[in-house]
């Protein structure tokens, strides 16, 4: 089902309903617009149009590239019914709005950067103490240049785009379920059981013949059927049904990734760690290490605000719909 709901809000991304509502927007109000899935292990308006340069700069450290992915993950996190923002670390507000296919959540539509308050010097030295107790190295001037060119909106100005992002989301849910219909309506009824028993198998060491063997169709006829239908060889299906699942076991740091390679069904550890690049763009060593930094910087977030209980009225926003 993550598969299917990933590869639906790729779809939608390519689409030109989002396409064109996106350089309106960006044209518009000046801020960033990005639609991912529910899993999405990298910053969403990283070297987007209409990225937040101050932000940019922050992203280029490891500290302050966790702390704004755990800014997002919260946001995500808050907004699995409705949309929500946090404030991160610097004061900037970061919105996610849910994409839902019926009532499951599919995806996010993620915005904000943005000041609710004018930057000012002492807001840039609560910044530049916070970095300096991180051990960040950064340009200074350059960071405080960058800082004052956030985009900065009132309440009630950001309220209301806000409000325009549900709207647009719902339509963007209408389309995903016309998609659905669609493809459920033009998908052979071959191609939906060998999508079962490739997830069923994926583990074992299946291929081509044995899989068209079980749907007891030639080789030559199934793999003409699998590419036309989901657009993907069968090698390219199973290797990514395979990373999804080598992407959640990664996430737990007492398993080897030899190990994990092996349990998703890859023979060879150079074949894993080739296939697993492909697909993601980095390497599982360094997917997990990205993971386990995202995971501390939240658990000591988490601390932080229970040390805090004003902080976390002030954390998260939730916006009416």
């Amino acid at each position: 089902m993550k598969n299917a709901d990933a590869d639906m809000i790729q779809r939608l991304g390519r689409s030109n309903l989002y396409t064109e509502f996106k350089q309106a927007f960006g044209a518009s109000v000046g801020l960033p617009l990005t639609l991912r899935p529910a899993e999405f292990w990298l910053l969403a308006h990283r070297s987007q149009p209409h990225e937040n340069p101050f932000c940019a700069m922050i992203a280029q450290t490891n500290r302050g590239c966790a702390a704004c992915l755990e800014a997002e993950q919260r946001a995500v996190d808050a907004a699995q019914d409705r949309s929500a923002t946090v404030r991160c670390f610097a004061g900037l507000r970061h919105t996610a709005v849910p994409v839902k296919l019926g009532e499951r959540t599919i995806g996010f539509l993620l915005t904000g950067q943005i000041a609710l308050d004018l930057p000012s010097p002492d807001s840039f030295e609560a910044i530049a103490r916070q970095l300096t107790e991180w051990g960040v190295s950064i340009d200074r001037s350059r960071l405080e240049d960058a800082y004052y060119q956030s985009r900065v909106l009132s309440s009630d100005q950001y309220a209301g785009l806000i409000r325009l992002l549900e709207i647009f989301c719902q339509q963007l849910s209408a389309m995903a379920n016309q998609m659905m219909v669609q493809d459920m309506e033009a998908e052979p009824p071959l191609v939906r059981r060998a999508r079962a028993y490739i997830v069923g198998h994926q583990a074992d060491p299946i291929d081509l013949d044995s899989v068209a063997k079980a749907m007891h169709v030639s080789t030559f006829y199934f793999c003409k059927m699998f590419k036309k239908a989901t657009g993907l060889t069968f090698t390219e299906y199973l290797g990514r049904v395979r990373i999804e699942k080598a992407k959640a076991l990664l996430l737990n740091p007492h398993l080897r990734i030899s190990e994990i390679a092996y349990e998703v069904g890859f023979q060879s550890l150079t074949h894993f760690n080739r296939v697993f690049r492909q697909i993601t763009g980095e390497a599982p060593t360094r997917f997990r290490d990205n993971g386990m930094s995202r995971a501390k910087v939240m658990a000591r977030s988490c601390t932080a605000l229970r040390a805090a209980p004003e902080a976390l009225s002030a954390g998260v926003l939730r916006l009416a719909a």
